[in-house]
């Protein structure tokens, strides 16, 4: 068994012969609980299937094509680069920012179906006990958090038009840039809506685009309570442009709104300064960690709207920016993961690595004291 096959094995994922081999399905799925308590059995058992993780890693490119492993030269494997990269971290705060479709959960059909796994799901929540963890979702925000289910993470939805943090954030935010929107919510936290006053405009507009897709098979319209998106995965090819140019004639008729494209799917946004970029600086800023020069954002993601958070992680000049990809694409993120079983792999070492730290810095004060303690006596 080749080594990379040993990791879809630990992992529990297959990759499926898809063209674009997107998918992940488990081969050997675990019964785990979904409330909040099993987190540490569950992350145990996914943990005790990786005691192999540095042949692992260190395994050749998983892939034949040439370029392929070229670009990958040029984005080193984030798990190849891990001890690297937390050598780079050592005496810094790392926060974790996370796309979902594609990255913590596989691209399927279905949108409703994107279900995150449980191996995945326990990952995410023993990194959010030990590193501030949101996720950034073109989703809506009520949506992603159902496929999320976790309670010690954070979430923004709609490309970041929609987000919730605390109602007593560690550090107040700038009221001069974020002055329009902030509510509270039954949950006691507070809302972040920087496209709130064009949500009239976005139900009129989804009520022409569910017309037009009721007349061309395959097509579907999700709301995303601040973008509405248009799937045409399962639209025949030679329907595709007549969805399209469909679509962009209605966009003509709202100039305050624009069309952007992701992975089989057209989404139709307000026109705003406000994207993935922004949604991680304003959760660094109310987190508490805008003016930190030791706090290193890392975001994994997938797409073409996760770019913008590549981008702001280039310009800060430190963090952790990491594209998840089986073929090669231009992208702004310095490391590369090859799907989502490498994220959940990823995601693994980064709890372990961070609670061993923190034993370690246990330790480390617990024998400092007990030597003050012997020099005192």
């Amino acid at each position: 068994m080749t080594n990379f096959a040993k990791l879809n094995q630990a992992t529990g994922f297959r990759r499926s012969m898809t063209p674009d081999n997107q998918k992940e399905l488990p081969t050997s799925t675990k019964v785990v609980k979904n409330d909040e308590n099993s987190g540490d059995l569950s992350l145990a058992s996914i943990a005790s299937n990786l005691h192999d993780i540095s042949a692992i890693v260190n395994a050749p490119i998983p892939s034949s094509d040439l370029a392929y492993r070229s670009w990958v030269v040029e984005h080193p494997s984030a798990l190849g680069s891990f001890d690297s990269m937390m050598k780079a971290a050592k005496g810094k705060r790392i926060v974790v920012f996370l796309d979902y479709d594609g990255t913590v959960s596989p691209i399927v059909d279905d949108p409703d179906r994107a279900f995150m796994s449980n191996e995945m799901r326990a990952a995410v929540r023993e990194v959010a006990k030990y590193l501030p963890t949101a996720v950034i979702s073109g989703r809506s925000r009520d949506k992603v958090k159902g496929f999320v289910q976790l309670s010690n993470v954070y979430y923004a939805g709609s490309h970041g038009m929609d987000i919730m943090v605390p109602s007593k954030p560690l550090k107040p935010c700038d009221g001069k840039n974020h002055a329009t929107a902030s509510v509270l919510d039954k949950e006691s936290d507070m809302l972040f809506q920087p496209a709130k006053r064009f949500l009239p405009a976005i139900e009129e507009i989804r009520h022409v685009l569910e017309e037009i897709a009721r007349k061309i098979e395959g097509a579907r319209v999700e709301d995303n309570r601040f973008c509405i998106s248009v799937h045409y995965r399962k639209v025949r090819e030679e329907d595709y442009d007549i969805l399209e140019e469909k679509v962009k004639s209605v966009i003509e008729n709202y100039p305050e709104f624009h069309l952007t494209r992701g992975k089989k799917v057209l989404e139709i946004r307000p026109s705003i300064k406000w994207n993935k970029g922004h949604a991680l600086e304003y959760l660094l800023d109310t987190l508490g960690f805008s003016n930190s020069g030791d706090v290193l954002p890392l975001y994994i993601g997938d797409d073409r709207t996760d770019e913008d958070a590549f981008q702001v992680i280039e310009a800060r000049g430190q963090g952790f920016p990491i594209i998840v990809s089986s073929t090669p694409k231009d992208t702004k993120a310095v490391y590369s993961l090859h799907d989502p079983s490498e994220v959940l792999t990823f995601l693994l070492r980064l709890a372990r690595w961070r609670k061993a730290s923190s034993s370690s810095r246990a330790l480390a004060q617990i024998w400092g004291l007990g030597n003050s303690h012997k020099a005192s006596c």
